[in-house]
């Protein structure tokens, strides 16, 4: 079944966590808005560290230069993003979808990643980070799926380990925890390769 990499805000380690799942899973990957960084963009990442022959990277909806919220670069460039317009890709696999930025972060003046996620109609990984804060924004970002009626697969803890935190967050939520992500010395193939099989991640 194909899923969506969502996170609990920005620069949380979606990317990290969806090069995890290809390597591990063989799914293909998909990330529908890239905004920035076109020369150094996610499905690039994705690209050149997944070695899993199964994985095939489909192109971005929407390539924005402007590194910056999706709504504001694609008002810069002129570029009116369009929910209707993501469809997901067609393939014999099943897809990682990665969103850009939190649930919450706008696409357009009326479109947020909730209601893209929503549009997809597919289960959440959420990403999240031990850190001051954390337990609250985790928490929040799982009740608006859940208003949402959107299902939450798991929770993916991601960087240095707060056993406190996470604990509490389990326990509240009753969200299973698929993996946790120790922040890495390098992030890399054999990086990947190494945490799927400490993780013992099928």
């Amino acid at each position: 079944m194909s899923v969506i990499v969502a996170g609990i805000h920005t620069g949380i380690g979606k990317t990290l966590c969806s090069a995890i799942l290809c390597e591990a899973w063989g799914y293909d990957y998909w990330k529908p808005i890239q905004a920035g960084d076109l020369e150094q963009s996610d499905s690039l990442f994705i690209k050149n560290q997944v070695r899993n022959p199964r994985c095939t990277i489909h192109p971005e909806t929407y390539r924005l230069q402007l590194a910056a919220s999706p709504h504001f670069a694609a008002e810069q460039e002129g570029i009116e993003i369009d929910k209707n317009k993501f469809i997901l890709p067609q393939s014999q696999n099943s897809i990682v979808v990665e969103t850009a930025g939190g649930i919450m972060s706008p696409l357009s003046d009326n479109l947020l990643n909730i209601h893209l996620i929503k549009h997809l109609n597919l289960p959440v990984i959420l990403v999240s980070e031990n850190y001051l804060g954390s337990i609250n924004h985790t928490l929040m970002t799982i009740s608006l799926l859940q208003q949402a009626q959107i299902p939450i697969q798991g929770i993916v803890f991601n960087g240095d380990k707060v056993q406190s935190s996470m604990d509490f967050i389990l326990k509240y939520s009753k969200i299973p925890c698929l993996f946790t992500i120790p922040k890495l010395k390098r992030v890399d193939s054999d990086a990947i390769k190494a945490l799927i099989y400490k993780e013992l991640i099928k």
